[in-house]
């Protein structure tokens, strides 16, 4: 989030409106939701400093032990502060085109929240972004199952699409049927670690050993294939793929790594605002007209338009 914040301080106008598109899971869903909701990088970096520390509190080793058989963490506080930032706004209100990503934890299928950008999409822009938020984030130990208002289950979309960079791509040339060749993708991740597990390939390890790094090596995999994926779709110099590599793996829920994290992303966008300024932040992105307009659906009638978005 500082990374943003930072690149939208040297440029002119909010970073969502550079962009046709975003896409985002868990953490970074609510980004993109707020983002499209019309709130600065600035604003949403501030609602995060304030937002860790309240949500992440209490005593960790006790949260450790209890996460053994019920959720870590509560999502009152989550749930509370989504509320104050958000208010009662819905997907429909976002100004760009988003996807955020969750799944279905009864069927297991994937479940993926959009605006209406195309005219299959005839529900989700009536979604609480509250409610997309808290689907998206919660992730299976971390937070409880997300139950929603009409039965539905959801989890975390990070068990699926960690790195929805795989995502992003397919819907813009798939969906949107924007051509490969004009695509521009910008890819942020939240740090990488190297994978240690060295030993396992010269000494076959059993369950104890694996039970500790299948989820680095899930999320490690399945990021390295959703970038393989957007470079063969829209050309390996058009993937711009940010995401420093760490001498460790920082904790998920960790409080005391905010400062360090936010130091890295002024320190990373320092570096690629150059780059980044000539392909992003020349022109602004057309303005988003979606299919349905929550407006009018809200005055007793559904508006269908054209949508004339272009591609950046």
């Amino acid at each position: 989030m500082a990374f943003l914040a930072s690149v939208e301080e040297s440029i002119s106008g909010p970073i969502a409106e550079f962009f046709d598109l975003v896409v985002g899971t868990s953490t970074a869903g609510i980004i993109a939701l707020g983002l499209g909701l019309g709130f600065s990088a600035s604003e949403m970096l501030g609602f995060y400093v304030d937002l860790i520390p309240r949500v992440f509190q209490g005593n960790r080793i006790w949260r450790t032990l209890r996460s053994i058989l019920v959720a870590k963490w509560d999502k009152k506080v989550l749930r509370t502060m989504l509320a104050e930032k958000f208010g009662s706004r819905k997907l429909g209100h976002s100004k760009v085109r988003l996807v955020i990503p969750a799944q279905d934890a009864v069927s297991g299928q994937v479940h993926l929240y959009k605006t209406a950008h195309h005219p299959r999409f005839e529900k989700d822009y009536l979604v609480d972004a509250v409610d997309i938020a808290l689907a998206t984030a919660a992730a299976p130990t971390y937070f409880p199952t997300f139950a929603r208002g009409d039965g539905g289950l959801f989890i975390d979309g990070g068990t699926w699409a960690n790195n929805p960079l795989g995502v992003a791509v397919v819907e813009a040339s798939a969906v949107l049927e924007w051509e490969r060749a004009s695509l521009r993708v910008l890819s942020l991740g939240c740090t990488t670690a190297p994978l240690r597990i060295a030993s396992a390939l010269w000494a076959p390890k059993g369950k104890a050993y694996w039970a500790t790094k299948w989820l680095d090596l899930m999320l490690i995999g399945q990021s390295s294939g959703a970038i393989g994926t957007a470079q063969l779709i829209a050309g390996h110099e058009n993937v711009h793929r940010i995401s420093p590599v760490l001498a460790k793996s920082l904790d998920m829920d960790g409080v005391r790594d905010i400062r360090t994290l936010r130091g890295l992303g002024v320190n990373e966008a320092r570096r690629a605002l150059p780059t980044l300024r000539a392909v992003f932040f020349g022109d602004k992105a057309e303005a988003f007209v979606p299919y349905r307009d929550l407006a009018s659906r809200e005055g007793g009638t559904i508006s269908v338009k054209e949508d004339r978005g272009v591609d950046t």
